[in-house]
């Protein structure tokens, strides 16, 4: 059975590549933390120099996270099915948020089971 952290890396790796292949773009740093039956998933430097020029016009900042935000909807089953299967749980919902000011993104899986406790166990 692997880790805690084994299990948080392939969360990790799953998703930057997901960025990277999908959108383009991968993080510049990226963490995934296991709390209870939640998978939270910490992306930092994913604009790009363009979303990062527009991030200081009018309006920019609510053009990227719309932008953003649907790419995630229209990915969501994929990215579900990366965290199930780099966790052997199921993810019950995905959450996420970004900022345009910081180049920050946050994804936040809840899952169907108390991960934390089986690595406890």
């Amino acid at each position: 059975m692997p880790t805690k952290g084994q299990v948080e890396a392939a969360v990790t790796e799953a998703i930057t590549k997901f960025e990277r292949d999908y959108l383009g773009r991968g993080p510049k740093e990226a963490r995934t933390f296991i709390i209870e039956d939640l998978v939270v998933v910490r992306l930092q430097g994913i604009l790009s120099p363009a979303e990062q020029q527009l991030s200081h016009e009018n309006g920019g900042v609510d053009l990227i996270k719309q932008m953003r935000s649907r790419l995630i909807e229209s990915s969501s089953d994929a990215l579900r099915a990366l965290v199930t299967e780099a966790t052997g749980t199921e993810v019950v919902s995905l959450h996420t948020d970004i900022s345009a000011r910081t180049g920050e993104r946050v994804f936040v899986f809840s899952m169907a089971d108390d991960l934390a406790a089986a690595f406890r166990s």
